[in-house]
């Protein structure tokens, strides 16, 4: 039997997001995907919010002309490319050419004086290169001025060899430590590995939360589970949802876990949360 499929959001509902979140204050948008450079009316919209920053997480290969004078007129666009390491497992994973398009993107930003930053999903293979003096100080030279590790975090068992374990997130978090202390001109962010100076998890409104193309308000990008839809109410209204509420009043974003993310590790248990107040 066929299906509806679902609606994305469209661009004036993500206008009325920006909105209403300039008014309450949020000051951070990070824009991703899929690739959300392939709806430029939103990233342009975001432009017009100058009191918020708004990184941009993007493969680059939709990056073009239009979108660097953009970025030239709009400073609280932050585009943050995606690179995996150098160029044999950068196009591995990404694409042949890619690499070579990421560093093109690069060399035009810099030249222009624009700000950029670099995202790498740390896996059990490319542990040791992105986290090297080499690698890093490519990066450093072409003008990126922050890095974001995200540990990897598998969405089926296949993949469950490429989680970093206990060893790799201590060996990540000694790197970052040294990075931060001997190499100083990038910003070098852990997630989730930073979330242990902020107290537990901060996602379902703890420090963040994502909506989804479609308008669904989840805990966050690993934890695609919602009670709400932005549609049907106000982003005030969302961060006040039964899901969020229930999380945020319990120990689960504050709990021990073996893997990267609590949240996909315990989805079990935030199953069985989202269950039980959808009977409320």
């Amino acid at each position: 039997m066929d299906t509806e499929p679902v609606r994305q959001l469209t661009d004036e509902e993500w206008f009325r997001i920006f909105d209403e979140a300039d008014e309450l204050g949020i000051s951070f948008i990070l824009l991703a995907g899929g690739e959300p450079m392939l709806r430029r009316d939103i990233i342009e919209a975001a432009g017009k919010k100058p009191g918020i920053l708004f990184p941009i997480f993007t493969n680059g290969t939709f990056m073009d002309e239009r979108y660097f004078e953009l970025l030239g007129r709009c400073r609280n666009l932050l585009p943050i490319m995606s690179i995996e390491g150098e160029r044999e497992i950068t196009d591995e994973r990404r694409g042949e050419g890619i690499y070579d398009k990421l560093i093109s993107n690069m060399d035009e930003l810099h030249r222009r004086n624009l700000m950029f930053g670099a995202s790498v999903t740390v896996t059990t293979r490319n542990i040791r290169q992105v986290s090297s003096d080499a690698f890093l100080k490519k990066l450093s030279g072409r003008g990126c001025k922050a890095v974001v590790f995200v540990e990897f975090v598998p969405v089926t068992d296949d993949s469950s060899e490429l989680a970093p374990g206990d060893v790799e997130r201590s060996y990540l978090r000694d790197e970052i430590a040294r990075l931060r202390r001997d190499h100083p001109e990038m910003v070098y962010i852990s997630f989730p590995g930073d979330e242990k100076s902020s107290g537990g998890c901060v996602a379902a409104g703890r420090g963040f939360f994502h909506i989804n193309s479609h308008g669904g308000a989840e805990p966050c990008p690993f934890s695609p589970y919602s009670d709400v839809n932005i549609r049907d109410a106000s982003l005030k209204d969302a961060l006040r949802s039964p899901l969020f509420m229930a999380l945020q009043s319990g120990d689960i974003l504050l709990d021990d876990h073996d893997g990267g993310c609590v949240l996909y590790e315990k989805r079990d248990l935030v199953e069985s949360i989202i269950n039980s107040v959808g009977k409320i």
